[in-house]
Parts: C-alpha cells; structure tokens; sequence
C-alpha cells in the first residue's frame, strides 16, 4: 500500500481533545482537512504523525504543547482602559473578542481579567500551553 510522504497532500478526519477528554475541534460532519505534508500548514506534532500511514489507517497522536500552538506569551497580555471599551462589549472572563492592531490586522484575544480601571486582553492562541490529543484517520493521498 502507498504510504504518506513528505510533499504529499493529504486528506485526514480528526478529532482534538484536551486531557479532560473535553473535544476542542473536529471533522466529524464536515470535508475531511486537506494538507500538503511538510509545509507547515498544520501543527507540527500532528503533521509529523502522517508520514508512513495508509489510506484507512487511524492512530491517536500525543501532541505537546510545544508541538503545537507552543506556551503562553506573557508579552501577548495588554491592559486596556476600561473608558476605551465600548459599554456594550461583553468583558466576562474568557470572552473572545476581536481587536484591530494599529496596522488595521484583525486579531482575535481573550479577556483574562477585568478590574474597576481595566480590562486584561490575551492575544495567546486559546491552545497555547495545552497539550493536544488527536484520533486522526487518513481518508486519501492526493
């Protein structure tokens, strides 16, 4: 059976869980994810578990944080007056907001912590720090 390499596009169903077992993303319902191996499209630790399978294969990987979305920035933290927030905006701890940086990028934070002065926004990818669990199953070499 032909066996995945570097350079090859793949097709892959998945399923991502926290080590609560609680699932973060998957598959299932939708069009399998579509990579070419070896360009850095994905996480590294879950690209790097596709070469050598076959189409119909299925593993679970162990994905590190550091291997995947890497650990929390603290330098992506940054306080912001509360006066600059619009009162309409929701600040519950852990909220998702979108912010434009000063050179008009959309970037998705998080609020991490609110205080009567100011609100606390994460820029860290929501993952980051978090080791990952994936059931993945090859569907197709392309």
């Amino acid at each position: 059976m032909t066996q995945v390499k570097t350079g090859d596009t793949v097709r892959i169903h998945y399923t991502g869980t926290l080590q609560d077992g609680s699932t973060f993303d998957s598959s299932a319902g939708r069009e399998p994810l579509e990579f070419k191996v070896g360009d850095g499209q994905i996480i590294p630790g879950l690209e790097s578990a596709v070469p050598g399978m076959s189409v119909g294969d299925k593993k679970t990987v162990e994905v590190p944080a550091d291997e995947a979305y890497g650990q929390p920035n603290p330098q992506a933290l940054q306080a912001v007056p509360r006066s600059e927030i619009p009162a309409e905006i929701p600040l519950d701890v852990g909220t998702q907001l979108q912010v434009q940086t000063p050179t008009g990028q959309v970037m998705p934070v998080t609020v991490a912590e609110v205080t009567e002065t100011e609100v606390t926004l994460d820029a860290n990818h929501p993952l980051a720090g978090k080791d990952l669990k994936f059931d993945i199953e090859l569907v197709e070499i392309a």
